[in-house]
């Protein structure tokens, strides 16, 4: 196999749960092959790099092998290069108010809900 479809490689590598949800993020524009938007019929062979949006966090992979069926997490692992750069986690909160310091102001209300939209 020489090349295979972007939606069903993104499926069988484990990136996303379903062909369907792999299918949709391509046509929604969170899948790039090689710098340029990919479609879901786009194809995809060995040495192409791919990125994925999702969840908030890009994804930068390599494909090393092609696989077009759902394989098992330790084969799917093999067929591929994570160039990602390390998920940074906050250790603190990001709206944090001392316990104990009464109800909170529209303005911080404003904030929190601005926070929950991002």
């Amino acid at each position: 196999m020489e090349q295979t479809r972007i939606d069903r490689w993104l499926w069988a590598v484990r990136i996303h749960r379903t062909r369907t949800a792999a299918t949709e993020a391509c046509r929604g524009g969170h899948v790039e092959v090689n710098r340029s938007s990919a479609k879901p019929a786009t194809p995809v062979r060995r040495g192409d790099r791919v990125t994925v949006r999702m969840a908030g966090r890009v994804r930068e992979l390599e494909v090393v092998d092609l696989v077009d069926k759902r394989v098992g997490a330790q084969v799917a692992a093999t067929c591929l290069v994570d160039h990602s750069p390390p998920l940074e986690r906050d250790a603190s909160p990001p709206f944090a108010r001392p316990p104990a310091s009464g109800r909170p102001t529209k303005r911080d209300r404003r904030e929190l809900d601005r926070l929950r939209r991002r």
